[in-house]
Formats: structure tokens, C-alpha cells, sequence
């Protein structure tokens, strides 16, 4: 039995993610393909446009046979803890020989390269990327400037950190760089990307980016509009459809603009800046700004500076929400990241490869939710406990008042596809 392993947000699964899935299967061999996806809130600080069980729905019909959810206190992190949450997943399943990542490089020999330096961090390095912190610049900017002198001085015109400058060869970096920490035997390997940019605004044709699909349904576009209908399989749009059709998406931002200002001027600048990644008196700037604003919007452009680029404000506010400290995520690094597998669907198919799992498996796995209290464990306790917490705040962005209920992960069951 051969397994290849993902870390997913379908948000929403489109042609881009069904090329991903094809080309990972082909190059690795693999009888199946499982995926650690996001739950109902994704990396860049946002609710997603459909809820977790939808997307789902839509990973099974393309194909995946396995859907675990990552705990909402590893997704709302940075690339790195992102990463770390993900790879943590798939190497505590004990079942997966491959991770495939999508890449603007599409080239995994540079990616190594630099994930190697950033992980064992040489002093070269270090020095210069504190130099140009002390510059203003953000993380993310100070670290590719000092990873090129780095190089440069190495390698000169075989630099490879000219990849760090590109959202997705960031997060394969830092996939391989987890790998690398836990000292996995998980195989790395890499697709190239393949038409528009991860952060395209515009469709265009048949692999468009999801900010560009989820910024046309936002703007009231429909399903069947060109070049929509194009650049989403079927099954997509027809999941899609039944979502919106019970108003239940498409879900944004904007339907937190109150929740995310009355929490602020409830709060205070020190309890702010018990959050993740709040730093340098940005505490004060939030706390001042949501009162000075009457929008989300008008908040985080406020707040903005070239240290904190809008998704990084994001995920600090879905912390906020959820009540997600520095703290918290700090003690379940410490305790091993995420503390059990919650199985959101599988393929019937998959049956042989959910009983291999359950042999080689660390960690325990949830498929009722009532359960999850039985195992005793205090930090598997509070982890999920934030899940369904997101859950039910996620659930309050719903058009249609009967869907906006608590406690639907206790009566939303795994969902099985027939084979």
C-alpha cells in the first residue's frame, strides 16, 4: 500500500486543485490520496466560502479518499505553523510515503536548498535577517532579502532563494522545513503551478485562482456565469449551488464586521496582545482603530503597516474571535501539535487504508464528536473544543437563520462516499 499525502483548503475546490491531485497520484504511484485539510476557517484569516463538510463533499468527488480536518489552532498560524500543523498530522498517521505540494518552482531540489539553511538557521544568516528587521521591513521580507546575501555569497548565480518570493514555493518551504524538524520519513515532492497566480483577482479560464473565484461569487456572480463555469468541475459548482441555494454561502469576511468590533472596544490593549503574532504596540493600533472605524475594512486599513500585510491582521482577528492566545499555541507546540485525527469523510474504497491507520496511528481518532472527552487528554480536550467553538461562530455568517444553530459538529456525521 502506497499513500500520498496533502495539506488542503479547497476554498473552493476547483481545476487547479483537480490537476494538483491528478499529477500527485501519477508521480508518486500511490493507491491513495489523502488530504489534512482547514476546517471552517483558512490560512489567510478568513471564514471559507463554504463550511468544512461542503468542501468535504467536493475533495471526495474529485477523488481523495481520506479528509482529516487541521485543528483550527494550527490553520490560523502563519506558513510555518500552518505547515507544522499539516505535516504533524501526516507523519503521526503513520501510513503516508509521499507529500505533494504545489510550487511556482516546480523543482524540489531548490526548495531543500533553502529549507535545509532556514531550518538548521547559521549565524550568517540570523545576522543578516536582524539587520534588515531593524530596517522596518516585515518577516517575510526581511527573510528573503537575508536568504539571498546568504546564498549569494555561497552560490552566487545558482541563488536559489529567488523562490521565496512566490506564496506557494513559501509553503512548500516550509512543508519540507517541518519534515526536516520532526526528522520524517514522508518523501517531498512537488507540481508545478499551472495558470493564473495564487492571488490572481480576475478569472481566467479554465485554472483561475480561488481568490478570484471567491471574489466573483462574493460580487454576485453566477455559477453558470463564463468563465466560472469553466474553471470549477462539476460536482464543484453543483455542491456549491446546493450551499447557497439553503443560504448557507457564499461566506466572508464582512459578516464578522461587528462580532470583530465589539470584541475590541470590549476589550483592552493588554488583553490584546495576548494574541498570536501581535508585536510592537500593535495592540494599541487595533484597539485604537476599532473606534476610530465602523467596518472591518476601515480597521484593517488602519491598522496595516509594511510589518503586517492584511492576512496577517486577519489571522490575529479569527485568534481574536475564537479566543486563541500566544500562550495556547505555544503549549500545544510543546505537547506535540495537533492531538488527535478528526476524519471528516472517506471513500468507501479507503476502507483498507482507514484500518492501516488505526494500527500505526499515535494519536487517537475522532469520528462522533460527542467523544471526544473519553480519552482524558486535557490539551486534546481544549484543542477541539476551539473547533467546534469555530464552527458555531462560523455558522452565525449563514444567511438563513436555521443553519446558525450551535453545536453542529455533535450533529453533522463523517461522510461517507460510496464507492
Amino acid at each position: 500500500m502506497s499513500v500520498v499525502g496533502m495539506i488542503t483548503e479547497y476554498n473552493p475546490f476547483h481545476n487547479g486543485h483537480l490537476f494538483h491531485l491528478t499529477r500527485a497520484k501519477e508521480i508518486t504511484g500511490a493507491q491513495y490520496a489523502l488530504c489534512v485539510m482547514s476546517g471552517n476557517f483558512v490560512q489567510r484569516g478568513e471564514p471559507a466560502i463554504v463550511d468544512k463538510w461542503a468542501r468535504t463533499r467536493m475533495a471526495l468527488a474529485a477523488g481523495v479518499d481520506l479528509v482529516i480536518e487541521l485543528p483550527v489552532v494550527y490553520t490560523l498560524q502563519s506558513a510555518e505553523g500552518f505547515a507544522r500543523g499539516g505535516i504533524s498530522l501526516l507523519d503521526a498517521l503513520g501510513v503516508v510515503d509521499f507529500i505533494c505540494f504545489g510550487s511556482e518552482a516546480g523543482d524540489i531540489q531548490p526548495l531543500k536548498k533553502i529549507a535545509g539553511m532556514l531550518e538548521s538557521q547559521p549565524v550568517e544568516y540570523r545576522a543578516l535577517l536582524k539587520d534588515y528587521l531593524k530596517l522596518g521591513l516585515s518577516f517575510a521580507d526581511a527573510r528573503q532579502r537575508a536568504a539571498f546575501d546568504y546564498f549569494e555569497d555561497k552560490d552566487g548565480h545558482n541563488n536559489p532563494s529567488i523562490h521565496l518570493n512566490s506564496p506557494n514555493n513559501i509553503l512548500a518551504i516550509e512543508y519540507i522545513k517541518a519534515l526536516m524538524a520532526i526528522n520524517s520519513d514522508i518523501y517531498p515532492v512537488t507540481v508545478k503551478r499551472i495558470g493564473a497566480g495564487y492571488d490572481a483577482e480576475r478569472l481566467s479560464g479554465p485554472i483561475s485562482s480561488a481568490t478570484a473565484i471567491r471574489q466573483f461569487l462574493h460580487n454576485g456572480g453566477n455559477l453558470d456565469d463564463t468563465p466560472l463555469n469553466t474553471t470549477l468541475p462539476d460536482f464543484s459548482r453543483d455542491i456549491l449551488r446546493t450551499e447557497f441555494e439553503k443560504a448557507k454561502g457564499p461566506v466572508s469576511l464582512k459578516a464578522y464586521d461587528q462580532l470583530v468590533l465589539s470584541i475590541i472596544r470590549r476589550s483592552n490593549p493588554r488583553k490584546l496582545s495576548l494574541l498570536p503574532d501581535v508585536s510592537e504596540g500593535l495592540e494599541n493600533k487595533l484597539y485604537g482603530a476599532a473606534f476610530k472605524c465602523g467596518s472591518l475594512d476601515g480597521l484593517l486599513a488602519e491598522a496595516k503597516t509594511k510589518r503586517y500585510a492584511y492576512t496577517r491582521l486577519q489571522r490575529i482577528l479569527m485568534n481574536m474571535i475564537l479566543g486563541i492566545t500566544a500562550r495556547e499555541i505555544e503549549r500545544f507546540d510543546r505537547q506535540g501539535g495537533p492531538q488527535y485525527i478528526r476524519i471528516l469523510g472517506f471513500n468507501k474504497n479507503s476502507l483498507p487504508l482507514l484500518k492501516m491507520i488505526k494500527m500505526r496511528t499515535r494519536l487517537p481518532i475522532i469520528t462522533k464528536a460527542a467523544h471526544y472527552k473519553k480519552w482524558g487528554n486535557k490539551a486534546l480536550t481544549k484543542m477541539f473544543e476551539k473547533d467546534v467553538l469555530a464552527t458555531d461562530i462560523y455558522s452565525l455568517a449563514f444567511q438563513n437563520p436555521k443553519y446558525r444553530t450551535g453545536g453542529r459538529d455533535f450533529t453533522t456525521g463523517v461522510i461517507i462516499k460510496s464507492a
